[in-house]
């Protein structure tokens, strides 16, 4: 008698990055990653007002550039999805997970992309 030895499928991955689950879990990590990247630019924007007046000044006219400006709207984009990431992730500790699990995803992502839109229109 033969026995079948089961293995996973490549079909059960791809099924499982369908879920809105996984979507949720991959933007929150990503977007993580982005700001920790942001960091060291951030700090040495915060280190331009220590070097005196004119370094700061000269900074603060380069940000007025359209690019900036969108760089500027796709951090705050990545700061709403990140928090939103983490009310997610307090919801499944804390709270009982149940159908609504899908709405509540929903809800995030269109809250932080509601924060990223009020953000790009008071441009």
């Amino acid at each position: 008698m033969t026995r079948h030895i089961h293995r996973p499928s490549r079909m059960n991955d791809a099924r499982s990055r369908q879920h809105a689950g996984w979507w949720a879990f991959a933007l929150h990590r990503i977007s993580g990653v982005a700001l920790a990247l942001f960091l060291p630019l951030h700090f040495w924007a915060l280190s331009q007002s220590l070097q005196g007046p004119d370094a700061l000044e000269h900074f603060l006219r380069w940000t007025d550039r359209p690019l900036f400006k969108f760089a500027e709207w796709g951090l705050v984009c990545l700061l709403a999805l990140h928090m939103t990431g983490g009310l997610r992730v307090l919801a499944l500790e804390f709270l009982p997970w149940r159908d609504w699990q899908k709405t509540l995803l929903a809800c995030s992502v269109g809250a932080a992309f509601v924060v990223g839109c009020a953000f790009a229109l008071a441009l």
